[in-house]
């Protein structure tokens, strides 16, 4: 029997490392997932998808933090991994306002271990997570792997830029292909506590007023998990090559002279955040009750996926409406914990 293709999920535990390691072990990968189970939002909410993922055949877990490079690079001598994805990060914008090392720590130091590690065992191919909020200051729309990014409005975006610049100088200087894939507003079951829908709901079951912000005004290209796993399994095996009509005089900011590559993976369809709690309210069938609020700090009004690199490349786009989303999110919210 042929073996089984060997991947490295980092940030496993998490909420897009856990849908995705469930994906790829259906996918016929032989699955090693990592994550610190750190306590930045309900370690016992990382332990019931761990707990999930270590009922599959294919996946192997060891609790070890990216920026612990000893450990790393033990994993990948006793490993061959032939893909590495790298979605362990410190998350969150707002955090980052307040906990600003946390970001440097994970999302810097503890990507240069991964790097290092991929390039000396010869990694075919590194995926690593950027995010939406990279376009920072941005207002053109929609927002494009191709225009310029250089405006961050918080130091998650700019750990995240610094990602995909990092990516670069390996891509270049080694050859190491890499994929960053700026992902738009994730949601689903299993989904991140910190996040509107997951907040949204529990407030509004419990008869808590909501902080919307912006008073309202803002639109986010809301993205289903199911969305977002298809396109990072379609990618795993599209190994990035260098784009021989790339030229440093009208630099393309996506592509390269090497093997680098950026794509959006977002829904190509913003939606107004009263909508988005509309359709909270439809699903659950209360009304809530609305504290509004200005535009927070480090927050941008409005995003916007341009996904048609990525639908050039693998032939799919996100297009799971947020009714669909949110009825899937609400029936597990329910579920889990009891409502």
């Amino acid at each position: 029997m042929a073996q089984k293709p060997s991947i490295l999920v980092t940030g496993a535990a998490g909420f897009i490392g856990y849908h995705l390691s469930s994906r790829l072990c259906r996918e016929g990968y032989s699955v090693t997932g990592i994550d610190n189970l750190n306590d930045y939002y309900d370690v016992n909410l990382k332990q019931a998808r761990l707990g999930q993922l270590k009922k599959l055949p294919d996946f192997t877990f060891h609790q070890l933090d990216l920026t612990d490079k000893k450990e790393i690079d033990e994993l990948f001598g006793k490993n061959n991994f032939n893909y590495v994805v790298n979605l362990a990060a410190q998350a969150g914008v707002r955090y980052s306002l307040t906990n600003p090392y946390a970001y440097l720590e994970s999302n810097l130091h503890g990507f240069l271990n991964i790097l290092e590690a991929c390039r000396h065992h010869k990694t075919e191919h590194l995926i690593y997570a950027s995010s939406s909020s990279v376009y920072g200051a941005n207002k053109k729309m929609p927002f494009s792997v191709h225009h310029n990014v250089d405006h961050p409005i918080s130091l998650y975006a700019a750990s995240k830029k610094s990602n995909e610049l990092m990516a670069h100088t390996y891509s270049a200087l080694y050859n190491l292909p890499t994929t960053g894939l700026r992902f738009f507003t994730v949601y689903g079951p299993y989904g991140r506590p910190d996040m509107a829908l997951f907040i949204f709901t529990k407030a509004i079951i419990e008869g808590n007023p909501i902080e919307v912000y912006n008073h309202g005004k803002m639109k986010r290209d809301f993205t289903y998990i199911d969305d977002i796993v298809e396109g990072i399994t379609r990618l795993v095996p599209k190994i990035p090559t260098a784009n021989s009509s790339w030229n440093g005089i009208e630099p393309d900011a996506a592509t390269s002279f090497a093997p680098y590559r950026l794509f959006n993976i977002g829904n190509n369809k913003p939606v107004e955040l009263m909508r988005f709690i509309e359709a909270i309210e439809e699903k659950l069938g209360i009304k809530a009750v609305k504290k509004l609020m200005p535009l927070q700090t480090g927050d941008v009004p409005e995003t916007f996926a341009d996904v048609d690199d990525l639908m050039n490349e693998v032939g799919f786009k996100p297009a799971t409406s947020i009714e669909e989303g949110i009825g899937k999110f609400i029936e597990w919210y329910k579920a889990y914990y009891k409502k």
